[in-house]
This record gives structure tokens, sequence and C-alpha cells, in this order.
């Protein structure tokens, strides 16, 4: 039976009860929900082969499409890649904490994460809320995609989550409808764009407006 905790994301140290639940399942190798500043995304532990064949399961995802890595802080992402981007605008530019997607070379730590298709790259992504920041502090670096049915739009109610995942899904960490963003976000996540991705080589994201990007639906 999965367990459900509606979170204030403006009183995070009100959710301590739900972030434990979190992390415990998320220990044990299950899958948690929890919210973005995008979308709600679907976690679960990097490095164990049993969590992330569990998730691609649960998501109907192929395994063609590897999993994003969401970390707490801008360091505990960048010590997953094997270098950091050498160009100025990368340590010049704050995209950190947003909803910005670096791909970028492993590292020792995560070279042999099972995360997909593509072993010599790593997605990697520091998220603006306080929910998932609240996890990722307790929990450590985790995969996450977002939270639908590979395909199908991201969920954005409890309800929808239930019906997509129901008991496949150990923990949800949701917020009130009330409180929920405004559905930019998801239009603009089933859109597909890729503007938020950068891969080494690609011309700098920060020209223009800043790079957005939500979990990859699929």
């Amino acid at each position: 039976m999965s367990l459900r905790f509606v979170v204030d994301p403006a009183r995070p140290d009100d959710a301590a009860l739900a972030v434990d639940a979190a992390v415990a399942a998320l220990a044990s190798g299950e899958p948690v929900v929890f919210p973005t500043e995008t979308v709600y995304g679907i976690a679960c532990r990097p490095d164990l082969a049993a969590a992330t064949a569990r998730l691609f399961e649960v998501k109907r995802r192929p395994e063609g499409l590897a999993l994003p890595v969401l970390a707490a802080t801008a360091e505990e992402a960048l010590a997953l890649a094997g270098r950091p981007p050498a160009a100025p605008w990368f340590r010049g530019v704050p995209f950190w904490p947003g909803p910005v997607t670096f791909v970028l070379p492993r590292g020792e730590r995560s070279k042999g994460w099972p995360l997909g298709a593509r072993e010599e790259t790593i997605a990697l992504r520091v998220p603006d809320h306080p929910i998932a920041r609240a996890v990722l502090e307790r929990s450590g670096p985790l995969a996450v995609s977002s939270a639908n049915v590979s395909g199908e739009a991201p969920a954005s109610t409890e309800g929808e989550l239930v019906e997509a995942f129901g008991d496949l899904v150990a923990v949800y960490l949701v917020i009130p409808e009330a409180l929920r963003p405004e559905d930019r976000s998801r239009r603009r996540h089933t859109s597909r764009s890729r503007r938020g991705r950068w891969r080494p080589g690609a011309p700098s994201p920060c020209r223009g407006s800043r790079a957005r990007a939500a979990l990859d639906s699929r």
C-alpha cells in the first residue's frame, strides 16, 4: 500500500515526516513521486540496478532513453561528471538551481550507474523546489523522470498520479491543488522542447532568454 503525503512547498520543515518516508523507501530501492518546479518527478536510487529497472518498468519507458539525475546542489551534481564545461559562461551564469539539464561525460562515481543505454554521459540537474531539494539533501542524487506513463502527459494532480501508478509507487509527496503552479510548465513539458539540455561543444544556452526545460516525459 502506497503512502501519500500532502506537503506545502512554502513550509518544507513541516514535511519532515513525509521526507523521512520518501528517503526510507528510496533507500530500499522503491520508487517515489515528489514535486519539482516544473512537473512531478518519479525517482529512484541511481546506483541500484533493480531500482532503475523498476522505474523503467513503472513508467513503461524505453531503456534507450537514459534517466536524468537530480542533485541537491551544483557541487554535488558536478561531482558526478568527468569534467565540467570549460566555457567561461558556465561558471559565470547561475543556471542552477533551476530547470536546466546539462549532459556531461560521466565521472568515476556515476560510471557504472544503470541509467539506460547511454553509458558514457549523464544528464544532470539541480531542481529549484524546496520539497525536491529536501528529499535530495537526505537521499543523495536520484534518477528522476517525469511522473507519467511514457508518451502520456505528465500527471499534475494526486488523482492523476495515483491513476497512473497506483501502488507501484511507494510514497507520493503531493502539493495541494490550490498551490499548484500554472499549467504553463505542463504545456512546455509536453511540447518536448529540448532547449534546456546542453552538451559540450554545443552553443552556449545563455544566449537570449534563460534556457528552460522540464523532466523528460518519454
